[in-house]
C-alpha cells in the first residue's frame, strides 16, 4: 500500500511563508504616514478553493505560536458556513469569546459583543485565524484594537475596505512541490516511468493542492493503475454524474475519485454535506448513512486516504474531520440530483434523533445513581453513553457549535423537522443546565429559545410561544435590558391569553407577575404594585397559596417604596397570614419583620415592637440565625427611638451572645455608646 497523500507536512509554499513572516513587522500605511498602527496587523491569505489557503494559514499560525510571540494562543473562527452562507459577526464574536473563556451577556447584539471582544483582547497577545472570510465587513468588526495581536485572514480574493491588509495570493504549487505531493500517492516508480504524463496530470490539476491530493488518493488506492491511466480518466468528458459544467481542476479530480467509489460509499459521501457546521465524526456519519459506528469510522478513514475529507486542525473542537470547502458545492449538487428529498429528510431526522439521545445521556449521567435517568442511561447502547459527567461535559463543549447549528438548520428548514427540532432544543437546554448551570448557560439558552419562539410562531402554538417569550424576558431582565424584557413579557401575556388555558392560566399569571417584576426593576413602584395586584387575583382564583403569599409580599415592598404606609401595612399583614396558612414559618417571619419596619416608618412603634417580637420568635423556631440577627437589630433600633435604651441594649446583648455562640468564641461584654 502506498503512503497516504494526507501524511506529512505542508509541501511548497516556502516563499509564501517567508512573505507572511516579513509582513508581520513590515511598515504599514499608518506607520508610513507617521502614525502608529491603532489596530492589529492583518495578513491575508487569498486564493481559490482548493489552493491550500487554509493549510498555509494553519502552518503559519502554528509556526508563529512556536516562537512564543503570541503566548495567549490561537483563536479560530470560520466566517462562512457550509453551503456558502456568511456567518453573522455576532455568532463569530461569541465563539471567540467562548474560546477566551470570557462571559458574554445573553442576547447581546453584534456591537456589544464586538466591544467585549476587543476589550478582552486589549491586554492579550493572541493570534486570530479567521477562515473563509466572505466580506470585508465581517473582518473589520473582529480586528482587535491593539498592536499586540495578529489577525490572519483567509478568503477567496482581496478584501477591499479593510485598511492596511497584507495580501498573500496563492495559485498552483510549483512543479517540484506538486510532484512531491503526487508522489505521496503514486509512489516514485510510476512517476519515474512516465514523467511526461505526471507533468501533464499536474497541469490538468492546475497545481492546486486539493486536485493533486485527490488524484494522488486515487492512485494510492490503485497500485496497478498508471499515471497515464489517471490522466486519461481525469480528462474524459463528463458523463451523467450531475456535474456537467463543472470543469475546474478540483471538479475534474473529484469526479475521478467519485466515479470509482462503490455506490454505498458514494451515497455516504453525498450525505456528509448535511453534517451541521461541517463537523464530521463517526456518530454523525453513522446517523446520516444509517450504518454502524464501526462502518462510519471505516468510511471516514477511507475518505481521508482519498483526500475527500481532512482531519480537523488540533484544538478546533469541530469534529474529527471536515469536508474540504472546495468539495462542498460539488457534493451539494450531487445530493440534489442523486438523493430523493424524502431520503434526505430521513437522513437528517436520524442525525437529529441521535443527537437528542446523546444529549439526554449527557444530562442523565449527572443524575444520582439509581435515579430513573441513570436507569434509562444504563439501557442505552454503550456507544451512546458517557463514562462520567466530566466525559459528557467535554463532549458537550466540543460539540456545541455543531449541536446549535443542527437546531438552527432544523428550525430554518420550513417545518418538516419542527418536532425533532423542538426535542433537540429541549435536550440541549437540559444538558446545558445540568453541566453549566442557569447563569453559565444563559447565552446559549437565549439563542435556543429564540429558535423555539420561531417554531411556535410558525405553527401557531400559543402556549409554547408564551413560554419561550417568558424565558427570553427573564434572560433580558437578568442581562440588564428591562425595556426589552417588558416587551417580551407583554407579548407573552398576549400569547398566553389565546392559549387553551385562557387569560387565567398559569402562563398568563406568570407573564403578569413578570411585568410587575420589570416595573420594579425600573423603580416604577406604583405600576409594579398594580401588576402584582392583577397577578394576585389570578393566583387567588387558582388557589395557589404559595404564590399568593409571595405576591402579597411584593405588593407590600412596592407600596413601601411609594410611602403608602396604610396600603403597605395591609399587604404585609396579608403576606404574613398567607405564609401562616401555607405552614411557611420562615416566610411568615420575614413578612412580620417587614411589617414591623413599615409600622416604624408609619409612626406606630408599639405595634412595630409586637410584630418584631413575633418575627423573632418564628425565626428562632426555624433556627434561622441570620434572620433572627436582622430582626434583633431592627428591634433594638425601634426601642432606641422609643427611648427604651435598656430594652435596646438587651436586644443587642442577645445578638452579641448569639453571634459569639455561632462562631464558637467566648461571649464578651457588650459596650453601648
Amino acid at each position: 500500500m502506498h503512503e497516504s497523500p494526507g501524511l506529512g507536512g505542508l509541501l511548497g509554499r516556502q516563499g509564501e511563508l517567508a512573505r507572511l513572516r516579513a509582513d508581520i513587522d513590515g511598515a504599514g500605511l499608518a506607520t508610513l504616514a507617521g502614525r502608529p498602527a491603532p489596530r492589529s496587523r492583518v495578513l491575508l491569505v487569498a486564493g481559490p478553493p482548493g489552493s491550500g489557503r487554509t493549510a498555509l494559514a494553519e502552518e503559519f499560525a502554528q509556526e508563529q505560536l512556536a516562537t512564543g510571540r503570541y503566548p495567549d494562543g490561537l483563536l479560530r473562527a470560520r466566517l462562512t458556513d457550509p453551503g456558502d452562507e456568511p456567518v453573522p459577526v455576532e455568532r463569530a464574536a461569541r465563539e471567540l469569546l467562548t474560546a477566551l473563556d470570557v462571559p458574554a451577556p445573553a442576547g447581546a447584539d453584534e456591537e456589544e459583543l464586538t466591544d467585549i471582544l476587543r476589550g478582552a483582547l486589549a491586554k492579550r497577545r493572541a493570534l486570530l485565524l479567521l477562515d473563509d472570510v466572505s466580506a470585508a465587513g465581517q473582518l473589520a468588526e473582529l480586528i482587535p484594537d491593539t498592536r499586540d495581536c495578529l489577525v490572519l485572514a483567509v478568503s477567496r480574493g482581496p478584501l477591499t475596505g479593510v485598511p492596511d491588509v497584507r495580501p498573500c495570493t496563492l495559485g498552483g504549487l510549483k512543479r517540484t512541490a506538486a510532484l512531491a505531493l503526487l508522489r505521496r500517492g503514486a509512489g516514485e516508480i510510476r512517476i519515474t516511468v512516465d514523467p511526461t504524463a505526471a507533468d501533464r496530470l499536474i497541469e490538468v490539476c492546475g497545481g492546486l493542492p486539493a486536485a493533486v491530493v485527490l488524484t494522488a488518493g486515487w492512485l494510492a488506492m490503485r497500485p496497478e493503475a498508471t499515471i497515464a491511466e489517471a490522466l486519461a480518466r481525469i480528462t474524459r468528458p463528463a458523463d451523467e454524474d450531475g456535474l456537467a459544467g463543472h470543469e475546474d481542476p478540483v471538479a475534474l479530480a473529484f469526479r475521478l475519485v467519485y466515479a470509482a467509489l462503490p455506490p454505498a460509499a458514494a451515497r455516504t459521501l453525498r450525505l456528509l454535506t448535511l453534517a451541521p457546521a461541517g463537523a464530521l465524526d463517526a456518530h454523525t456519519v453513522a446517523a446520516l448513512a444509517g450504518c454502524s459506528l464501526g462502518a462510519a469510522r471505516g468510511a471516514l478513514e477511507n475518505f481521508a486516504l482519498l483526500g475527500l475529507v481532512r482531519a480537523a486542525p488540533p484544538g478546533s473542537e469541530r469534529g474529527e474531520y471536515r469536508l474540504p470547502g472546495a468539495l462542498d458545492p460539488l457534493l451539494r449538487v450531487l445530493l440534489r440530483t442523486g438523493e430523493r428529498p424524502a431520503e434526505v429528510l430521513l437522513a437528517r431526522a436520524r442525525m437529529l434523533e441521535r443527537a437528542v439521545r446523546r444529549l439526554r445521556a449527557a444530562q442523565a449521567v449527572t443524575e444520582p445513581l439509581g435515579s430513573p435517568a441513570r436507569q434509562w442511561l444504563a439501557g442505552l447502547p454503550a456507544a451512546l453513553r458517557f463514562e462520567d459527567p466530566a466525559d459528557a461535559a467535554r463532549w458537550l463543549a466540543a460539540g456545541l457549535p455543531a449541536l446549535t447549528a443542527a437546531a438552527r438548520t432544523a428550525v430554518e428548514d420550513g417545518g418538516d423537522l419542527d418536532t425533532l427540532a423542538r426535542r433537540l432544543v429541549g435536550a440541549l437546554t437540559g444538558a446545558l443546565l445540568a453541566h453549566w448551570g442557569r447563569e453559565g448557560a444563559a447565552p446559549e439558552l437565549y439563542g435556543l429559545h429564540e429558535l423555539v419562539l420561531g417554531v411556535a410562531t410558525r405553527r401557531g402554538m400559543a402556549g409554547e410561544r408564551a413560554a419561550a417569550l417568558l424565558v427570553l424576558g427573564d434572560l433580558d431582565l437578568a442581562a440588564g435590558r428591562p425595556a426589552q424584557a417588558l416587551e417580551r413579557y407583554r407579548a407573552a401575556l398576549d400569547a398566553a391569553r389565546t392559549d387553551r388555558a385562557g387569560p387565567d392560566g398559569p402562563l398568563a399569571a406568570r407573564a403578569v407577575e413578570s411585568v410587575g417584576d420589570t416595573y420594579a426593576e425600573l423603580a416604577d413602584w406604583q405600576r409594579a404594585a398594580d401588576w402584582y395586584g392583577r397577578a394576585l387575583a389570578s393566583r387567588q382564583a387558582r388557589g395557589d397559596g404559595a404564590a399568593v403569599a409571595r405576591l402579597h409580599g411584593r405588593i407590600g415592598a412596592a407600596l413601601t417604596r411609594t410611602r403608602h404606609w396604610g396600603e403597605a401595612l395591609r399587604a404585609w399583614r396579608a403576606a404574613a397570614a398567607a405564609h401562616r396558612r401555607e405552614g411557611d414559618r420562615r416566610g411568615q417571619a420575614v413578612a412580620l419583620a417587614e411589617l414591623a419596619t413599615v409600622q416604624e416608618y408609619a409612626g406606630r412603634p408599639q405595634e412595630a415592637l409586637r410584630s418584631g417580637e413575633e418575627a423573632l420568635r418564628l425565626a428562632s423556631a426555624v433556627a434561622d440565625r441570620e434572620l433572627a440577627a436582622q430582626v434583633r437589630v431592627l428591634l433594638a433600633r425601634i426601642a432606641e427611638r422609643m427611648g427604651r435604651m435598656a430594652q435596646a441594649a438587651g436586644y443587642r446583648s442577645a445578638q452579641a451572645g448569639s453571634a459569639a455562640q455561632s462562631s464558637g468564641k467566648p461571649q464578651g461584654r457588650t459596650c453601648e455608646t
